[in-house]
């Protein structure tokens, strides 16, 4: 086959796989379909018969069923050479002297997990993390998820080649956007990543959309490369591996391939930390041997920090959902790598007092890996800055703690504004009081700042417009739609309110349920007792005392007392008779006369009807439109007598019941 005639045929493979893989997603999870049946069909063929063709069959193929797999722990397994660090340097001189006049791969320098892997008889048999270089870690069930990796390649020798796993910033922003809790976001697609390759469940990896580039060929019995790195990467690239991006150079090109990655850099979304320069010849390589620590047939090549001089406006002490009070220094803003910046974190009290930090100092600040703003270095060094004696969201009383071998900031006090940091962003939440805008890292800052105390505060927001105005990310245009924001969710129902105020086990169809069984009558639910709770239809005693044990706290009852004069409760409209109260569903599947679950769901509760996630002793149908499937979900339904429901057996039973 010829080299380019086989690219295409590699090349569609990729596309086919993807379009495939995007057809599914949309049927299965989407429920509305890109393509017919029959156009799947006929791509599903042509891609197993290029499968077939080639030898290569990509790890998220449909073709294939890739089982998840769950492990007590990751095995330890030695290399069978040392994976040695290189020697590096931010100087382009002294690169261009390492490169001389030898033919020399530029690559990116991927910042991931460098993984190895061995194939046999042209399927994957093993993935190993390099750990500390001698021994890593046994990862082959991950590995078998990972987005672009061949299954199986054409060569059927043994097969070991190195590479690094990375997650794209594009995934991992949209990670982290779905993770609410501040604390738990990943900092970069660097820890993101090595804690998804490192999983015990693969599913969990599946789920991050990790990728593998080979960088570098360890052995391939029987294949010659002709003494040239180069042909080993080509030859990867003709086993359906992708590989990282190079250019050859010598020192006569040196600087523009240098140049030419620098404003790659700006656009890659993948993420890099720098550029590795390897000799082509593998034979002058080896003949250079290596030092204790470094192989002497490469070099990195470290992005030089880009840095700018500015003054030290104020520190923000940001207090977190843990107790911890974290420093964020606030500066003239600058132009840092094609963005502006005017923050940085401090991290602890030890970096505070080395960095002698004090209001009006001149700053040298830098992006770390050309992404996270960091201080280099205090150029004054006034040293004036004090450590908050009280914390700023509650006010109360800070201590100095010691965690692994640095001083941080703790507020020691349990109720703590900032330790109810879920409690607000439960309240603004859209199914509650549907403030859009303050989202949990803006409601950090807010409580930061000292501005909200109670729920009640944030409906006196527009109070501190000045002082909000000038926080990061806002303008007079975004406060003014915050606000409006605020004054809209004023108009409101009890049951959005009921399920705002974080009363455990209370989720939204709870709180529609009491507030039905009280007639949205808030007084009559504040001095409800025990027993009649507890006799409500599907809420039972567990989720009755949550209800009654909230409404009998001081506490509690001081905050919506104040919360309430802010707000227009409007009673709910019922326009549909309750002909499913106190039935519980499951619903499960693709759907065909609802858009999707959600509004399935909602049909379900404005009949009166609850919708849970699993099938148990207390669900009533489950709704599939495949009856007779054998998935998990409906064998249990068989097992308990539950009813299977198609849409068209749910529409019937409401009909009937009307």
């Amino acid at each position: 086959m010829h080299d380019l005639e086989f690219t295409d045929k590699k090349n569609r493979i990729e596309e086919l796989t993807a379009l495939l893989n995007e057809a599914s997603r949309a049927y299965y999870a989407e429920d509305r379909e890109i393509m017919s049946n029959l156009e799947y069909d006929r791509l599903y063929d042509e891609l197993k018969a290029l499968e077939e063709e080639t030898g290569i069959v990509l790890s998220s193929s449909p073709t294939l069923n890739v089982g998840y797999e769950a492990v007590d722990a990751l095995p330890k397994e030695d290399h069978l050479s040392p994976m040695l660090s290189l020697d590096k340097t931010k100087d382009t001189e002294e690169l261009k002297s390492f490169v001389g006049r030898q033919k020399t791969l530029l690559s990116w320098k991927l910042d991931g997990l460098t993984v190895v892997l061995t194939y046999r008889e042209g399927s994957l048999f093993k993935a190993v993390t390099r750990g500390n270089g001698i021994t890593g870690e046994v990862v082959t069930n991950n590995a078998r998820v990972f987005k672009n990796l061949p299954l199986k390649i054409p060569y059927q020798g043994e097969l070991v080649l190195r590479g690094e796993a990375v997650i794209t910033y594009r995934d991992f922003e949209k990670i982290n956007a779905s993770i609410e809790d501040a604390d738990a976001k990943y900092k970069n697609p660097r820890n993101l990543c090595s804690g998804s390759v490192r999983q015990l469940d693969n599913s969990v990896t599946a789920e991050r959309n990790v990728r593998f580039f080979a960088f570098g060929l360890v052995s391939a019995p029987g294949v010659d490369f002709e003494d040239s790195h180069e042909n080993e990467l080509l030859w990867l690239k003709s086993q359906g591996f992708a590989a990282v991006e190079y250019k050859v150079v010598t020192d006569e090109n040196l600087d523009s391939a240098i140049a030419y990655f620098a404003e790659a850099v700006q656009e890659n979304d993948l993420p890099s930390d720098g550029l590795v320069a390897l000799y082509d010849s593998i034979s002058y390589g080896i003949s250079l041997g290596r030092t204790a620590k470094f192989p002497r047939n490469a070099y990195a090549f470290k992005w030089a920090d880009e840095q700018r001089e500015t003054h030290l406006l104020e520190v923000e002490w940001s207090p977190s959902r843990t107790g911890l009070i974290n420093p964020v220094a606030v500066f003239e803003p600058v132009e840092l790598e094609g963005t502006t910046v005017s923050r940085a974190s401090v991290h602890n009290v030890s970096i505070v007092k080395e960095l002698k930090l004090g209001i009006g100092d001149s700053l040298l600040v830098y992006k770390a890996n050309m992404i996270i703003p960091q201080i280099a270095e205090n150029l004054t060094k006034s040293g004036t800055l004090p450590i908050p004696d009280t914390c700023p969201a509650c006010l109360g009383k800070t201590e100095i703690r010691q965690d692994n071998e640095a001083e941080v900031l703790f507020c020691p006090n349990r109720s703590c504004p900032a330790k109810k940091l879920k409690s607000f962003a439960l309240f603004c939440s859209r199914d509650a009081m549907n403030i859009d805008g303050l989202s949990e890292a803006t409601l950090e800052k807010l409580i930061g700042r000292g501005l909200i105390h109670s729920y009640a505060d944030l409906y006196d927001l527009s109070s501190h417009k000045e002082e909000i105005k000038e926080m990061e990310g806002f303008g007079e245009k975004s406060c003014e739609r915050l606000f409006e924001s605020i004054r809209t969710s004023a108009d409101t129902t009890l049951p959005r309110l009921l399920y705002g105020l974080g009363i455990p086990n209370i989720g939204v169809a709870n709180a529609k349920v009491i507030c039905r069984h009280f007639d949205d009558d808030l007084q009559q639910i504040r001095e409800a007792d025990l027993e009649e709770l507890s006799s409500i239809d599907t809420i039972g005693p567990v989720i009755g005392k949550s209800v009654y044990d909230h409404f009998r706290s001081e506490e509690k009852a001081r905050e919506l007392d104040a919360l309430l004069p802010h707000l227009r409760i409007r009673k709910e409209e019922r326009t549909e008779e309750q002909i499913l109260a106190g039935k519980i569903f499951v619903v499960t599947g693709s759907l065909v006369h609802y858009e999707n679950r959600s509004a399935l769901k909602e049909q379900i509760e404005a009949l009166g009807g609850k919708v849970t996630g699993s099938v148990s002793a207390r669900t009533d149908y489950l709704i599939n439109n495949d009856t007779a499937s054998n998935s998990s979900k409906n064998k249990k339904a068989r097992e308990l007598q539950i009813p299977v429901l198609s849409e068209e057996d749910f529409i019937d039973l409401i009909n009937r019941r009307n």
